[in-house]
């Protein structure tokens, strides 16, 4: 009864929230085009501010319009009273949030940012608040209740607060074009950032630390430097220009085994001519899926004239976070 209870509970809160969502809908107008401009041709920064359920919303809010290409920032309303306001620039833009619009600490900091004439743009449920007439401009975060049974706990209302600063958010990256490689920027540390930053040549083993040899030593003297670079590879190179000849892998040496070469016997009968190659711009990422798809663990980087300039395997690519 008590699982059955809270399953209920739960599938109800989503159902009120998410029609709680759908009805600001048809707020989205003209309303919210001019924050947009405001916002897209502001030249400084964008601060939100709020206190309580609605700071911790204008906090998320902050943080998406940062990772999507509008400098941004939290100011905590109550702090602003007490010298924190002098992180507010005359080129920036306000996002005040207050469900009900008539804080106290929001009463004392509108009338100095109306004096500095810095833009204010208000998200709340009431239209009718102190914060809704001070602003330029006034979106709708309006509920008719709550998901709490009570109506008290800020449910609905944060969630609306929070959908209308996500529309800001993605009306605006759209608007600037924001690309893939504009977010993995905003985020290097991430997977996405990963996958579209890390380069072969950052990755890459380079100068004594590349298993390189000529076609003319013998396979033993290959398989040393095979085993002491540790990556699986040698690159057989011309002696003059280091320009590359082919490979001896891993799986050549089976190959080898498997047709009783002698480990006397000279490399050129027994390696790779060509092999896979890739530049140190390519994309890590890239460089993952070709040797996938070739079923190789180890490749070649390659300059412009076919020099040898590093190498790496799939060890490698696993350090670096693409595996």
């Amino acid at each position: 009864m008590f699982n059955e209870t809270c399953i209920q509970a739960g599938q109800r809160v989503l159902r009120e929230e998410a029609e709680a969502i759908l009805a600001l809908v048809p707020s989205i107008d003209d309303k919210f085009a001019r924050a947009c401009d405001l916002l897209l041709h502001c030249q400084g920064k964008v601060i939100l501010t709020g206190v309580g359920k609605s700071g911790h919303i204008a906090t998320k809010i902050a943080s998406t319009l940062a990772s999507t290409g509008t400098q941004s920032f939290f100011v905590q309303a109550g702090e602003a009273a007490h010298g924190d306001l002098g992180m507010i620039g005359q080129n920036d833009v306000v996002i005040a949030i207050s469900n009900s619009g008539e804080g106290s600490e929001l009463k004392l900091m509108i009338p100095l940012l109306r004096r500095r004439g810095i833009p204010l743009i208000a998200i709340t449920g009431k239209l009718d608040s102190s914060l809704a007439k001070s602003a330029d401009v006034t979106l709708s975060a309006h509920v008719e209740k709550e998901a709490c049974p009570l109506n008290l706990a800020p449910t609905s209302s944060s969630t609306a607060e929070l959908a209308i600063g996500d529309a800001l958010a993605i009306a605006l990256l759209e608007a600037r074009g924001f690309t893939e490689r504009d977010f993995a920027l905003s985020h290097p540390g991430g997977a996405l950032g990963r996958k579209l930053l890390v380069r072969c040549g950052d990755l890459m083993h380079t100068g004594a630390d590349i298993p390189m040899c000529a076609s003319t030593v013998t396979i033993k003297e290959a398989l040393l430097e095979m085993t002491a670079k540790t990556l699986g590879i040698v690159a057989v190179v011309n002696p003059e220009d280091q320009t590359l000849v082919g490979v001896y892998t891993d799986g050549d040496l089976r190959r080898t085994l498997e047709h009783e070469f002698s480990v006397k016997d000279q490399l050129s009968e027994v390696m790779t001519y060509g092999g896979i190659t890739v530049k140190a711009q390519t994309l890590a990422a890239d460089a993952l899926s070709l040797m996938q798809q070739k079923k190789i663990s180890a490749v070649i980087v390659v300059d412009d004239a076919h020099k040898v300039i590093g190498a790496f395997n799939m060890h490698d690519l696993l350090r670096a976070g693409l595996i």
